[in-house]
C-alpha cells in the first residue's frame, strides 16, 4: 500500500509524537506531568519501606500530582507565590533541601567506619552504670509541706496518691520517674535515691535548686548493655551527626561573621 503524502506525513507525526504522549501520565490545562516524575516520587517511597511498587500505588501518586497541580495553578492564578511570606518559606524551604543534599554528600564521602562504631560502643559500655535505679518522688517548694507529706505516708498514705500534690510534670503519674541512670539526676536528688533500700523512702526533705523532694526507691537492676549490632545503626547515626557538627564548626571558623 502506497500512502499519499498527506497520510503519510500524519502517519509521520503520529509516530513522533507517540512517545512524547507515553513520557506523561497526564496533563492539566495543558501543563504535563511527566511519568518520570511519578517514578521519583515511586522510587522514593519504596527506598524509605513505605509501601511497594505496585499500580495501586502509581495510580495514587498520579492523582495526587494532578491534584497538586491544578492547586499551585489555582495558587499561580492568584499571586501567592508573590506574597512576601511565602517567598521567604520558599527561600527556607530552599536552603533546607540544599543543605540536607550537601550534607548527605558530605557523609557519602566520609562515612562512619565500623572501626569507629565499635571505638563508640566500647566507650559507652565502659562509661555505662553498674546499676539503674527506679524511683518515685514529690516535689515541693517548701520544706514544712515535704516534712508533712513524710508524716503522711508514715501514717500509710499511698505514695502514689500524694504525688499528685507535687509541683512537676510527674505528679499525674504517681510521682513515677521510670527506670533511670543517676548521673542523670541533680546531685543532692542522686545521693538520696541510691542510699535507699528498696521501697524505702527519704526520712526527711531532699533539697536541691528545684525545691523539696520526698523520694522513693522502687527497685534497682543490673544494667542491661544490648549488643553492638543491637544498635550499631543508632551509634553509626550519633557519629554521623558528630561528622556533620565538626563539619559546619569548620565552616564557621573560616567563615568572616561580622
Amino acid at each position: 500500500m502506497i500512502l499519499k503524502p498527506t497520510r503519510l506525513l500524519l502517519a509521520m507525526t503520529a509516530l513522533v509524537a507517540a512517545p512524547v504522549f507515553a513520557q506523561n501520565v497526564a496533563t492539566v490545562n495543558g501543563k504535563p506531568i511527566p511519568a518520570a516524575k511519578v517514578d521519583q516520587v515511586v522510587k522514593q517511597i519504596v527506598a524509605q519501606g513505605r509501601a511497594a511498587d505496585t499500580p495501586q500505588l502509581r495510580d495514587m501518586i498520579k492523582k495526587d500530582l494532578i491534584g497538586r497541580e491544578v492547586l499551585i495553578q489555582e495558587a499561580d492564578k492568584q499571586g501567592i507565590g508573590g506574597r512576601a511570606d511565602v517567598k521567604a518559606a520558599i527561600d527556607n524551604a530552599r536552603q533546607s533541601i540544599v543543605i540536607n543534599a550537601m550534607q548527605a554528600d558530605y557523609l557519602k564521602k566520609n562515612p562512619v567506619k565500623d572501626a569507629d562504631i565499635k571505638a563508640e560502643y566500647d566507650k559507652a559500655k565502659a562509661q555505662a552504670p553498674e546499676k539503674e535505679y527506679h524511683a518515685r518522688h514529690i516535689l515541693v517548694e517548701k520544706e514544712d509541706e515535704a516534712k508533712a507529706l513524710i508524716a503522711k505516708l508514715k501514717g500509710g498514705a499511698k505514695f502514689e496518691e500524694l504525688a499528685k500534690q507535687g509541683k512537676d510534670g510527674t505528679a499525674q503519674n504517681g510521682g513515677d520517674l521510670g527506670w533511670a541512670d543517676p548521673r542523670g539526676f541533680v546531685p543532692e536528688f542522686s545521693k538520696a535515691m541510691t542510699s535507699l533500700q528498696k521501697g524505702a523512702i527519704t526520712d526527711t526533705p531532699v533539697k536541691t535548686q528545684f525545691g523539696y523532694h520526698v523520694i522513693k526507691l522502687e527497685d534497682v537492676r543490673p544494667v542491661q548493655v544490648p549488643p553492638l549490632e543491637q544498635v550499631k545503626q543508632q551509634v553509626a547515626e550519633s557519629l554521623q551527626q558528630k561528622k556533620l557538627a565538626e563539619f559546619r564548626e569548620g565552616l564557621l571558623k573560616k567563615a568572616k561573621v561580622q
